[in-house]
This record gives structure tokens, sequence and C-alpha cells, in this order.
């Protein structure tokens, strides 16, 4: 009978190191694989450090998680480590982060966290430790396949799914990866914890950016980037100057309030030019797009990418942003390099954000990749989406 980690071994002959960031999931984790048998070791990764994170609501990997992991470690009976990670951390994440922003972008911190520091560092760490499983408290499920391997899916509470935020994962790391929740809802999560008797049973969930205080962003960035913040001119999609603004690090494409200019109508941030600092706005229909163009593609579907687009194009599902729905779209090789098509345009999209694809539109679909959004085309301007999708709509009937 197959267990939490699904391996044909034996629990008591495999070592787990499991990412505890002092939440309720990963200390289950911890505490259900301790429990299955397995020689279990909780490694917390100290990444930044602000003094409002000791005791704020909704911070991680800092001040009280890192006590509250501790104590879940004392409770389960396992060895626990807290290494230093800040450096690295700044680097890899934080700055990225503040450049991103700079260049009018809106960048997800946590699908870089992901890459460069919990399932590339970390799992180099698990390794030196003798460990042949690298667990977290993730909602995604991971899956053997018929001829070998394993595949990502989505996970089972679909509220609480996060596989947006790891379709960096190579197919390598998820040999060695394991999310034990992935199955598994969050109410179920919690009652388990009130089994193991775990003080954080009953913890706030982490919400927003955890290095970035009360969620004031444009602060950080300011802090890191001294004089980031250049003033410029809010215009309209011809070009008029409307009013302006104190630095295009206080937008995102899609905002609404907080433009400080009006016409009588309601106006959306539509595009954010870094090099003339503008803030260009127009009216939501303008923010609909029908063709992305990525940058560092990831995939671990079947095969190649371009065996997946051997013949010219590939439907997927894709997720412009964590909180949306998968929705129809074509996978393609362009001359920009990798394109989505969506074939039912998308609003709000944003150069930074990732492009996730998928297998299916529902239910626990396979993640079979994604990438970077490097920039998008308006559904007005891309005549080549237009004629596409009254193409599928007539096949669709």
């Amino acid at each position: 009978m197959r267990n939490s980690l699904d391996l044909d071994r034996r629990p008591e002959d495999t070592r787990v190191v499991v990412a505890m960031s002092g939440g309720v999931d990963s200390s289950v984790t911890a505490a259900l694989l301790r429990a299955e048998g397995y020689e279990v070791i909780g490694v917390t990764l100290q990444l930044y450090d602000h003094g409002a994170a000791m005791h704020r609501k909704g911070a991680c990997c800092a001040g009280q998680d890192i006590y509250d992991a501790r104590s879940v470690a004392e409770r389960v009976g396992i060895p626990h480590y807290v290494l230093d990670y800040e450096s690295r951390f700044k680097q890899a994440v934080i700055d990225r982060f503040a450049e991103s922003y700079i260049q009018g972008e809106t960048p997800v911190p946590c699908v870089d966290c992901n890459m460069s520091i919990k399932f590339h560092d970390l799992l180099i760490t698990a390794r030196e430790l003798g460990a042949e499983v690298l667990a977290t408290g993730h909602y995604v499920a991971s899956r053997l396949l018929p001829g070998g391997g394993r595949a990502l899916y989505r996970a089972r509470d679909e509220e609480r799914d996060q596989s947006y935020f790891l379709f960096g994962t190579t197919s390598g790391q998820l040999d060695m990866l394991r999310f034990p929740l992935g199955e598994r809802s969050k109410s179920e999560t919690r009652e388990l914890a009130r089994q193991f008797g775990l003080a954080v049973a009953d913890k706030h969930d982490s919400q927003d950016i955890c290095f970035v205080p009360a969620g004031h962003y444009a602060d950080v960035i300011e802090r890191l980037k001294p004089g980031a913040a250049e003033a410029g001119d809010i215009v309209d999609l011809d070009g008029k100057v409307l009013g302006g603004h104190s630095g295009i690090i206080h937008f995102t494409v899609g905002q609404r309030r907080g433009l400080g200019v009006a016409t009588g109508t309601p106006l959306y941030v539509v595009r954010l030019d870094a090099d003339h600092r503008r803030v260009v706005v127009g009216p939501r229909d303008a923010l609909r797009m029908s063709r992305i163009v990525l940058r560092d593609v990831n995939w671990i579907g079947d095969g190649t990418l371009d065996e997946a687009l051997a013949d010219d194009r590939r439907e997927v599902f894709v997720k412009v942003r964590s909180t949306r729905p998968p929705q129809a779209a074509w996978l393609r090789h362009g001359p920009h390099g990798c394109e989505v098509e969506l074939i039912d345009g998308e609003h709000g999209v944003s150069p930074g954000q990732a492009c996730v694809f998928y297998d299916a539109g529902m239910g626990q679909a396979r993640v079979l990749g994604g990438g970077f959004i490097k920039s998008a085309i308006a559904a007005a301007d891309d005549r080549r989406a237009t004629d596409e999708r009254v193409a599928v709509h007539a096949l669709r009937g």
C-alpha cells in the first residue's frame, strides 16, 4: 500500500526533508510524514528580516514563523534547522522584484522564490542532508506517469490550488519533490493539525507578498532603489496628456483606482511605458488582449516543447493570473518566440506575470509548463487572432 509520498520503499528507510515555513500546511506535512514512519528533518529558511514581521499576520519565513516552525518540530519530535538564506533571497527575489516594477512589469515573486530558492537551493541542501525526498505544504499534486517520471497536477481543492506558482519546476526536480496535501482540502488539513495537537492549527494563512510589510510594495522599491519613483505623465491611448504621476511603480496594468484623473468615463491603466515614464490609460475594452509573447518558457509536458508544437500549434488551457480559471488557447512558435493565442481574449494582461499551461480547463488538470509574459497584443489590433476566434466559434456551433 502506498503512502503520502507515493514510494515503494519502506517509510523507516526513507529520509525526508520538509520545508517548514511556520504555517499550518507545512506543519501538517511534517507531522503527517512523521506519523507514517518517515525519518523527517524540518528545515526553515530565514529569507528576510523586518521588525514588523515578528508578529504581523500574513507574514512568513521570518520572526514568529521561525519560532512556530521550531515549536512544531519539537511537538512532532523531529530535528529542525534554520538556514540563513537572506542574501540569496534578496538577490534572486527581492532585487528582481524591484527591477521588474521599475521596468513597468508586474512581477510574481512567489514564482521566483520557488524556482530559485525552494526548488533549487533547498533541493541541493536536502540532498546534502542525505534525503531522498523534499516535501512541502503546497496545494498541488504530483503523480507517477505510466512510462516513468512524475507529472504535476492542480490540487483537488481548487480554491487552494497553487500550481500557477510552480510552473517553473523541472522534470528532474519533480522526481524528488512531494506534495502530501495535494489531494486534501484546507479544512482537512486544519483538522489534521488539531488531531496532531499543533498550536498553529488555526493560524492565519500567509497573504500578499511576504517581504512587503502591510502590502506597501512601492515603499520597498524606493528603499531598495532610491530615485526609482520618477515623475511622469498620464496619457490616453492617443498620447494626450491627462495628468501627472509620481512614478510608474505606483501603478499596475488593469488598475482603476487612484489614477488622479477624471474624464467622465471610467479609465484603467492599459500600459506602462517605462522608457518615457508614461502611464497609458483607456477604457476597459482596451485591456482585452488576444495574443501573448512569452519568455523563459519551461515545458514539463510529454516530450519537448518542439515536439509538442510539431503540428504548428497545440491547444492548451492557460492562466495569466493566479486567481483566474484556465481558459482555452493555442500555443505556438511565433516570430518573437513562444506565443499564446487566447481564444476568447483576456483583460488586464501584464508583462512580468506568469502564463501557465494546462491540459484541461477544469478539475485536477496536468500542468504542462508556462512562461513569463514579455508582451501582449490587444484584441482590437490582432487580426490573426480575430480570424481564429471566428473559426473556433464556428466549429463550436
